[in-house]
């Protein structure tokens, strides 16, 4: 059975028992976030590094520090256990000693949150719901109609307007009901979210629902198992809402209370620098309308997830940073991120996206990793805390890669230009071999 105790909520500390409930009941949907809380005493009876070299080769070989009873929790799985490459040419690029790649790209549905919807789906079975839902930029939403279609569910996603047409395709293929909706991010989670109590649907929005995090926190169980014995000094994560770096850190404590570790690193938080709502929430403790988007804080009058979405114009031109899965102007799981940060004693830097864009090329070129540009801006982010004497030239990074670049071709396009085009002649194949002798992947300086 689970060895869940209780979930406390991170705004006002109030214990909720378990049971049906995902927000605080003081605090209220639009605050009260909850934690979810084991018996880690228990799980470090059973979870030790002898048990876990005879577990299954997924995420599922947590089960100690998984939210789900025996009956509903896989024993082997495809989703998790990416791996961990050492990049010695882009750490040289990037100045430090050494540099890791978590290439979580490799997941079934291409990116990190097939460990959030993996556990999500499998806690609706448990509850004993057959439709779930989740609003999402594009990855949130590929993971969810993968497992929901593994796991024989009815997804319904809803999506804004700027979703990549590569991540769209993907959603109808797992056969997921998709609405569309003309607007922003926000206004898709808001629309979710009531659609959710209309239909008295599974709400896998990592924001309202604790559960969620559980499964992103594999990433950092994963992270300190795969570095028990060789620690980083960083573990480098972009952000958008804020569950991801919150789930990584989660992970890697619980891993040092169970004993599977005894060390601890430091978190940098990446945000677009257009788009950095928790990267000022990190300095000043409050998130605030004028930093919400450069755009938003010229409308925004006051700030409510509501009022902050309506603020936002409803067009493509409101897409504030290219990196879509980043481009999360109204977070909600904010305060979790900045907790985690802090208590981590780690920081938060933000990047431009011609820096993200330089880190999709390097990050391809010089470790033969593919990376969306959400999840090359950890490295951009890595270069950016660099230049500011964040770290100094010895630092050991871990850099999170949340999601392959085919999940965004036009968003990598944009980053890595374009062929040659030219006739079936050699002749023009010398002229721009001889004037381009070491080109990059593409094809121009």
């Amino acid at each position: 059975m689970s060895l869940i105790t209780k979930l406390t909520c991170v705004e006002c500390g109030e214990i909720v028992a378990v049971g049906d409930a995902f927000t605080c009941p003081r605090c209220g949907p639009n605050a009260g976030i909850l934690d979810v809380q084991y018996d880690l005493d228990r799980a470090a009876d059973t979870l030790t590094r002898k048990s876990l070299a005879r577990r299954t080769r997924s995420h599922w070989r947590y089960r100690e520090l998984l939210p789900l009873d025996d009956e509903f929790r896989p024993t082997d799985g495809t989703v998790g256990w990416t791996p961990l490459i050492d990049a010695p040419r882009l750490a040289k690029a990037l100045d430090i000693a050494r540099l890791r790649l978590k290439d979580d790209g490799r997941n079934p549905s291409g990116s990190f949150k097939d460990r959030a919807s993996s556990v999500g789906v499998a806690h609706a079975r448990q509850l004993g719901f057959t439709q779930i839902a989740c609003a999402s930029t594009g990855n949130a939403a590929g993971s969810l109609a993968h497992c929901a279609a593994a796991a024989g569910l009815q997804a319904n996603i809803f999506v804004s307007e700027i979703i990549p047409e590569g991540k769209l395709a993907q959603l109808l293929a797992y056969g997921a009901r998709v609405f569309k909706v003309r607007g922003t991010y926000a206004d898709a989670y808001e629309l979710c979210t009531r659609a959710c109590e209309h239909f008295g649907w599974y709400n896998r929005n990592c924001a309202i629902n604790p559960y969620l995090v559980e499964g992103k926190k594999t990433g950092g169980l994963e992270i300190a198992e795969q570095c028990a014995d060789d620690p980083p000094d960083w573990v480098a994560c972009s952000v958008g809402d804020g569950c991801s770096i919150a789930g990584v850190h989660k992970g890697l404590m619980q891993m040092k209370a169970v004993g599977i570790i005894v060390w601890q690193t430091r978190l940098l938080g990446v945000q677009a620098a257009d788009v950095a709502p928790i990267a000022h929430a990190f300095e000043t403790g409050a998130l605030e309308a004028g930093y919400i988007t450069k755009r938003a804080s010229e409308r925004a009058a006051d700030f409510s997830p509501r009022g902050a979405a309506r603020a936002e114009a409803r067009d493509s031109s409101n897409r504030d940073t290219y990196a879509d899965s980043i481009n999360v102007p109204v977070p909600r799981n904010w305060r979790k991120a900045v907790n985690a940060v802090k208590k981590s004693e780690g920081t938060f830097v933000t990047v431009t996206d011609e820096q993200i864009k330089q880190a999709v090329r390097d990050t391809g070129r010089l470790t033969g990793v593919f990376a969306e540009p959400a999840a090359a801006a950890a490295v951009a982010g890595i270069a950016e805390a660099r230049r500011q004497g964040r770290f100094d030239s010895q630092a050991s990074v871990v850099a999170l890669i949340t999601g392959t670049g085919m999940k965004d071709i036009s968003g990598a396009l944009q980053a890595v230009g374009q062929p040659h085009e030219i006739p079936p002649d050699l002749d023009h194949v010398v002229r721009i071999v001889e004037s381009q002798p070491e080109s990059t992947p593409s094809g121009q300086d």
